[in-house]
């Protein structure tokens, strides 16, 4: 099982095998999180969260997904 990681990190690169996105992400701890918001990465490329401020960008194709 992968390590889960501090939610410290403001920059993260995601793939399609991200998608759909959400914060925090699967490897993050949960117990100093805000809720789980989807974001809508694969429209525009880069989103920002709005609880935390982190900048995601996609990276690669979108690809097909729902």
């Amino acid at each position: 099982m992968a390590e889960l990681k501090e939610n410290t990190q403001r920059y993260i690169e995601v793939t399609q095998h991200d998608l759909p996105l959400h914060c925090p992400m699967p490897n993050q701890l949960a117990w100093n999180s805000h809720p789980r918001v989807f974001l809508p990465v694969h429209k525009t490329g880069e989103v920002l969260c709005p609880y935390c401020g982190t900048r995601y960008k996609l990276v690669g194709p979108a690809g097909h997904h729902h």
